[in-house]
């Protein structure tokens, strides 16, 4: 297929784009390089597959008309901003970014026949209440703007499905960690922990450290993401992916670095948008699309280490 990946120099993008070229694909990458880096698909752009990276703005519609005329089977947007407290600052960024800039990629999309899916979050969801954890008809609570762009974006997408019958899913990957996550501030929880042991600093821990995350290796994600993209059973659906096991922050800390000394609780900095408890069921991915995870956390964690431990990110 002819595949456009948005976002595809970010964290998770790198790693669908690594999973698209490995299954023979042709693939384009867009990304603005606002959060993504090209040092993430620096070693794919010489592959024969890898058509182009165009550094660009999924907000400039003029170059999503020129780029859409290269017949694209299959977009799979993941162009977004992603982090929580940037969007309780600053709200209309990340509204223009992941609400609006999906609205152009749809209307696309719909111009020219593209399928489309979407990365949305486990960010959306209220709390797990039950010990199967989330499912995709569970409440959804918009505690953040982030998750409030993110479920009116889901809406468009879904909307284009009923509306006009274009091939559309969203998919809402739990906490996802792994190489070439980013180690400061803007990471995630796994890397910033990893990167601090590493470099012999203390964890911190915001809150009491009780809230829980469904952690899911990264690639374990972009296989269920790039695979939900080659069903057409999962069109017009919501699909979760997680690994099925939470752990508090407290334990997750405590599984990294074994010295309680080296473990701080601090104020948190967005009390009002945590979700305290994050458990996926994946049990519809499962069943539609016959994914399950194949790392579990002890061996991404030691996965992601290495990786940190093998960079100048230390």
């Amino acid at each position: 297929m002819r595949v456009l990946v948005t976002g595809g120099a970010g964290f998770i993008g790198r790693w669908v784009v690594r999973k698209l070229l490995d299954d023979g694909h042709q693939v384009w990458v867009l990304d603005d390089l606002s959060n993504g880096r090209i040092e993430n698909i620096t070693d794919m752009l010489s592959e024969k597959n890898f058509k182009k990276f165009i550094q660009g703005d999924i907000k400039d519609v003029s170059l999503l008309t020129d780029l859409f005329l290269k017949d694209f089977d299959i977009c799979y947007h993941l162009a977004a901003s992603i982090n929580v407290q940037d969007s309780i600052d600053d709200p209309k960024t990340t509204f223009e970014n992941d609400t609006v800039g999906t609205f152009n990629i749809l209307e696309e999309c719909k111009k020219h026949k593209v399928k489309i899916v979407f990365m949305s979050t486990c960010m959306v969801y209220d709390r797990a209440l039950t010990p199967a954890g989330i499912n995709e008809k569970d409440a959804i609570k918009p505690s953040s703007p982030y998750a409030g762009a993110k479920i009116a974006a889901e809406n468009m997408v879904l909307s284009y499905y009923f509306a006009y019958g274009l091939p559309a899913l969203v998919v809402r990957p739990f906490n996802t960690y792994g190489p070439f996550q980013k180690t400061g501030g803007e990471g995630g929880v796994v890397a910033i922990f990893l990167k601090n042991k590493l470099k012999g600093k203390s964890i911190q821990i915001y809150g009491d450290g009780t809230q829980t995350r469904d952690l899911l290796y990264v690639e374990d994600c972009a296989r269920f993401v790039v695979e939900a993209g080659y069903s057409n059973k999962v069109n017009g659906e919501i699909l979760n992916a997680g690994l099925g096991r939470d752990i508090s922050i407290n334990d997750l800390a405590e599984l990294i670095i074994s010295d309680p000394l080296k473990i701080q609780h601090v104020k948190h900095i967005h009390p009002q948008s945590e979700i305290h408890k994050l458990l996926c069921d994946y049990s519809k991915a499962e069943k539609l699309l016959g994914w399950k995870p194949k790392f579990s956390l002890e061996n991404g964690l030691k996965r992601t280490e290495e990786w940190i431990g093998s960079t100048n990110l230390i």
